[in-house]
């Protein structure tokens, strides 16, 4: 019965970074009598996939700042430096076309290119593993997204911090909605208007019920009000190497090696940066190299020895593959202390 049905998304394929991206003509955010403020279009060089250059910055399926809709097109509400901006990016034949609204808007276009990969080389990439290969061969459009941006990537991922997923998406949609403001143009307007993530500051006054009522604990709210209080030096690590930008994320207690590998591969695009400290990265990568479902951190890091400079490559085409160890236990179990 193989290979009669389309596969089916997993945690695994969502993980490495994948947003099916529709290929239909209707479009999915009413377009209102709102005139784009901007509009750049970019030919990339080589193949280009919207849904996994882009699908790392999407956190869970109801994500109100990140949606893909039946047109095509992939549309992003975030905060810039210049302000609240809205992107709208979508393909037509070689070119990609982007649109933007707000006072980020010029912000966000001139990012456009490097947003989109054109900083990643590809190329560089040398498979090792057959799996790999494979991987790599059927998803020729992968590129490596670089926002330019640290705190839109930081604080969710402090919000994931040893939490099931879906306890994370659901804090992160929370709150966004709750402190957040409409995205600016179109898409902040109709029944499911998307929205730009809080400012530093609204972040800080959130009281702590509205954490509880989102299930965010003391210890990852902590976190999240000590990075906003130093927002503005965490945002300037974008100009350093991303070890160097790693090494300063960590300098604000509760940022780990975990938060802050899963931060600069966002915003620097880091090939190299592997994510160590996860629950179930090390099993899935030494399940596809080498067998063996007990992998630890430096087991994995072993196996990933021979794409050096391009170890989180390699891991996401690893998981985007789908070959993992069929679980052996429960899922971890949900709490939410909203409840409580």
């Amino acid at each position: 019965m193989a290979g009669r049905f389309p596969q089916r998304p997993t945690r695994t394929t969502v993980r490495g970074g994948h947003v099916a991206v529709p290929a239909g003509a209707a479009a999915g955010i009413p377009r209102q009598a709102v005139a784009p403020a901007r509009v750049r279009r970019w030919v990339p060089k080589g193949p280009l996939d919207l849904g996994l250059t882009l699908g790392p910055l999407r956190r869970g399926p109801a994500d109100p700042t990140f949606r893909a809709t039946a047109d095509g097109s992939v549309w992003r509400a975030c905060r810039t430096p210049a302000g609240p901006g809205t992107l709208r990016v979508r393909a037509q034949g070689g070119e990609v076309l982007g649109e933007a609204w707000g006072p980020g808007a010029a912000w966000l276009l001139e990012q456009l290119p490097e947003l989109l990969g054109a900083g990643d080389d590809p190329e560089a990439f040398v498979p090792r593993h057959r799996l790999v290969a494979l991987a790599r061969h059927r998803r020729p459009g992968l590129r490596l997204t670089r926002t330019g941006l640290v705190l839109e990537s930081l604080i969710p991922s402090v919000l994931e911090q040893k939490v099931t997923t879906d306890e994370a998406y659901r804090a992160w949609r929370r709150l966004v909605r709750r402190f957040g403001e409409p995205a600016p143009g179109p898409a902040g307007v109709g029944e499911r208007p998307m929205w730009v993530m809080p400012a530093p500051r609204t972040w800080a006054l959130i009281p702590s019920w509205e954490w509880h009522r989102a299930g965010v604990d003391d210890k990852r709210a902590s976190t999240i009000l000590r990075a906003v209080r130093v927002a503005a030096r965490l945002e300037q690590a974008v100009g350093m190497p991303a070890d160097e930008a790693r090494t300063r994320l960590e300098v604000v207690p509760g940022v780990g090696p975990w938060t802050s590998a899963e931060v600069v591969q966002r915003s620097h695009g880091a090939a190299d940066e592997v994510t160590v400290g996860d629950l179930h990265l090390p099993g899935i990568v030494g399940w596809a190299l080498a067998g063996d479902r007990e992998a630890d951190d430096a087991e994995m890091l072993r196996l990933l020895e021979p794409y050096a400079g391009q170890r989180h490559r390699a891991a996401r085409l690893i998981l985007l593959s789908g070959h993992v160890p069929a679980r052996r236990k429960p899922k971890m179990r949900r709490v939410d202390i909203g409840l409580l």
